[in-house]
């Protein structure tokens, strides 16, 4: 391993629920933090966390261009969440293809690292993906977000040490307001805990993410392509037994069907066969994941308070 040099660091999605804990692994690894911040109660957190505050959006180009280029290097972990899964999902990668063309483009020539969060869901299906595997080409909306990370490992030819983190579908732990916690108050409302088939989730506990971010901005290679991994592939009718379990309720097998009735847009998303490994992330930053596990987390009841 290289030896760590200390940078000033613009991310994106600082005050996010990983962003606000890379933020704290930054700052005792001795780096320099500068947040993005659009609202004031992010502006607030940031400072109190200790980092440098850049207001702005996704969409002020110019401000990402500039404090792109006044770091020595960039994660990117921004993405419109809130536009993308209330139908708007061309806008939010379009959105992010846009702010990633900025930032990246400002690093051109230099050498410097840019790290983007990305996904594993739907890598691929019935398989084990890997850090080699990308999903097929298709005219899905939600297949820009793959785009984009494939444009950021071939920005690696522009002198930008570029990296693609991709994150599982659960980045879990307590105050976790993602997919599982959205999984948990559906199955709540339904009167059951559903699944569908024999999909499996890869999983990972937020504070190894946290940490894999800042071995990807500190030694990643140009043009890696890095898994966020510690469960490979968490059967989801596991999942549905432990939070049928956490809230006594009972465990059902649902068509896909019955699935989206239920689960609305969730629906899908909980039916898609996504295990992936991190085997080759691990050999190359020698990263461990040491935090529980997904069906651990469920089980320590910090879901269902």
């Amino acid at each position: 391993m290289e030896e760590v040099v200390i940078m000033r660091v613009f991310v994106t999605g600082a005050s996010g629920w990983i962003g606000s804990a890379v933020v704290p692994e930054l700052l005792a690894a001795g780096h320099g933090v500068v947040g993005l911040a659009r609202s004031d109660a992010s502006a607030e957190a940031l400072a109190k966390a200790g980092a440098e505050v850049v207001r702005g959006t996704l969409d002020d180009l110019g401000t990402l261009r500039d404090a792109a280029a006044a770091s020595e290097g960039v994660l990117h972990l921004a993405f419109k969440h809130d536009v993308a899964f209330s139908g708007g999902f061309a806008e939010a990668a379009g959105a992010d293809r846009a702010a990633v063309e900025a930032m990246a483009g400002a690093l051109a020539g230099t050498g410097r690292p840019f790290v983007l969060a990305s996904g594993l869901l739907g890598l691929t299906r019935g398989r084990v993906g890997t850090e080699r595997d990308f999903p097929e080409r298709s005219g899905s909306p939600m297949h820009g977000r793959v785009e984009t990370a494939r444009r950021v490992v071939d920005l690696a030819e522009t002198g930008v040490r570029t990296s693609v983190l991709r994150l599982p579908p659960t980045v879990h732990g307590a105050g976790d307001y993602g997919f599982i916690a959205a999984y948990v108050a559906a199955s709540r409302a339904a009167g059951r805990a559903g699944f569908v088939g024999d999909a499996r989730w890869p999983a990972v506990h937020r504070s190894d993410a946290a940490r894999l971010f800042v071995l990807a901005l500190e030694n990643a290679p140009a043009g890696s392509v890095l898994h966020a991994v510690q469960d490979e592939g968490v059967p989801f009718r596991e999942i549905a037994e432990a939070v049928g379990k956490g809230l006594d309720l009972p465990v059902a097998e649902l068509s896909q069907e019955e699935a989206d009735a239920a689960y609305t847009w969730l629906g899908p998303i909980i039916a898609t066969d996504s295990a992936a490994s991190s085997d080759l992330t691990r050999a190359l930053l020698s990263w461990e994941p040491t935090g529980p596990g997904l069906l651990d987390d469920l089980a320590s009841g910090c879901y269902f308070g």
